[in-house]
């Protein structure tokens, strides 16, 4: 019996959906094919396998066809890579321009990697490539030709097992259908491009108020901040840290949001949108705060409750900080 050749397509999403259009596009691609896995922030990858046959299209026209469903319904353009297993339809969506398509079939996986960068296989960072261009191993071919026992000396045995692996296209990982890790996002788009730092403190703020009364709102407690700039030129910046420890507590996802922003040194940046993303949420009932004998915290506490009560009653801007006073919320995802 032989085994059926899988087909893996990888789409990259030339843009940032928003939590709830993340949620419509696997739906949207699991009338596709049933396997179906999210790649986050930009990507989502799709077993076409056993799709091909109910559909009676080519792998390649099944991609198109993702892509043209994408554009049509959220207006997002991406760019896809098609090959028999997840890592190689990455590389090839990564090589991939805007609405294009790149197919890597199995029988040309090899010569297709040959001539490409070191830097181009998944998992190669600055430490590993640095060591092997000083040994002159500067493309995917000439790691292939090298003996494994020399890369093993270079590289240890178990890192050099994977480089070999990966560098004549093996990858045996499935696509596997699930939800994404859970976790919860404000965003905002500007009206403008804005150079104004106070503008940029003024959204981040706003963004780590919001995203505490919806932590608090649904009693979770987050245990990382993720914030993403992106500038005038489409390109974006993200950074990320632990919170010392989970919580819902606007002040300290405010004072981490803030540190997130400073880090980046934006000067005279032009920036279009601004991400605050939390992640590792728990429920708020398991989560553990270390006691402090300082009243003023209980104290700011106890009006954060009494806020968020007034909030639910009359609205969500009836209590905002001071910063925020005359600013036009407009809710994120």
């Amino acid at each position: 019996m032989t085994r059926r050749r899988r087909h893996i397509a990888h789409l990259h999403l030339h843009a940032t959906p928003t939590e709830a259009q993340q949620d419509d596009i696997i739906e949207l691609m699991c009338g596709i094919t049933p396997h179906v896995q999210a790649v986050p922030p930009h990507a989502v990858q799709l077993d076409l396998t056993s799709a091909l046959r109910y559909f009676d299209l080519s792998p390649y026209d099944m991609v198109q066809t993702a892509q043209i469903r994408l554009k049509a319904l959220y207006g997002i353009d991406s760019s896809a890579g098609l090959a028999d297993n997840r890592m190689l339809a990455a590389m090839a969506a990564d090589a991939s321009a805007p609405g294009r398509t790149t197919w890597v079939p199995a029988e040309q996986a090899a010569a297709w990697l040959y001539p490409r960068p070191l830097t181009a296989l998944p998992g190669i960072g600055r430490a590993t490539a640095a060591i092997l261009t000083r040994y002159g191993l500067h493309t995917i071919g000439q790691v292939t030709d090298t003996p494994a026992a020399t890369l093993q000396r270079l590289l240890g045995a178990g890192q050099a097992r994977l480089l070999a692996e990966r560098a004549r296209g093996h990858d045996p990982r499935p696509v596997t259908p699930g939800e994404p890790a859970a976790h919860l996002t404000a965003d905002l788009v500007l009206d403008r491009d804005s150079l104004d730092p106070a503008q940029h403190h003024r959204a981040v703020l706003g963004l780590a108020d919001r995203t505490g009364r919806r932590l608090r709102g649904e009693r979770r407690s987050a245990g990382r901040l993720t914030l993403t700039v992106r500038y005038a030129d489409r390109t974006s910046t993200t950074r990320s840290r632990a919170l010392p420890e989970p919580t819902d507590h606007s002040p300290a996802l405010t004072a981490a949001a803030l540190e997130l922003l400073h880090s980046l040194g934006l000067q005279r940046a032009r920036v279009r949108a601004f991400t605050l993303r939390a992640d590792d949420l728990r429920p708020a009932a398991r989560t553990h705060r270390q006691l402090s004998l300082d009243p003023g915290e209980d104290r700011a506490r106890a009006a954060e409750a009494a806020a968020d009560r007034a909030r639910h009653r009359f609205g969500p801007t009836a209590v905002r900080p001071a910063a925020l006073a005359g600013v036009d919320e407009r809710e994120g995802h």
